[in-house]
């Protein structure tokens, strides 16, 4: 069985500019409960039907599929009305990949860091750039993003 165990962080600065190339993700989603998330992902030429299924603020069962990107690409045109664009830069740091995300459009101003590992447990190093971490905050999640876009939170400023 798949699981994914991440941490999540709002990164502060531009310090991380530079450090690798970022790649653009379109990702639309047909179901962003908290207890379960569909999404096709498109990233160039290549994209993915991904399933998750939470077991904590922490861990998630996934599951991804290749799929043909013309395929996804008409499932998110015909029945994804909630789309995330974000460049994507993946970092190395301390013996891990880092993704960071730059959001665009409504969620326009929001950058994430995020980190997979082995075990909730697992220990890791923090860059210098990383700020608050909202892995427990559900509102940082590309499928609430997704539904609730970062510009429109009445209760967060944009930094």
């Amino acid at each position: 069985m798949a699981v994914e165990i991440e941490r999540r962080f709002k990164v502060n600065g531009d310090a991380w500019r530079g450090l690798a190339e970022g790649v653009r993700y379109r990702q639309g989603y047909l179901s962003v409960e908290k207890e379960r998330t569909v999404r096709v992902r498109v990233v160039g030429e290549q994209a993915w039907l991904t399933l998750k299924g939470q077991i904590s603020d922490i861990s998630r069962h996934e599951f991804e599929y290749a799929i043909p990107q013309a395929e996804a690409q008409t499932i998110m045109d015909a029945m994804c009305p909630m789309v995330v664009d974000k460049l994507r830069y993946r970092i190395e740091f301390g013996g891990f990949i880092w993704e960071v995300d730059e959001f665009f459009g409504e969620n326009g101003g929001l950058v994430l860091a995020e980190i997979e590992l082995p075990s909730e447990e697992t220990a890791f190093d923090k860059p210098a750039w990383l700020g608050e971490e909202v892995t427990f905050d559900g509102r940082y999640t590309n499928a609430y993003l997704s539904k609730n876009p970062y510009t429109k939170w009445p209760d967060e400023p944009l930094k």
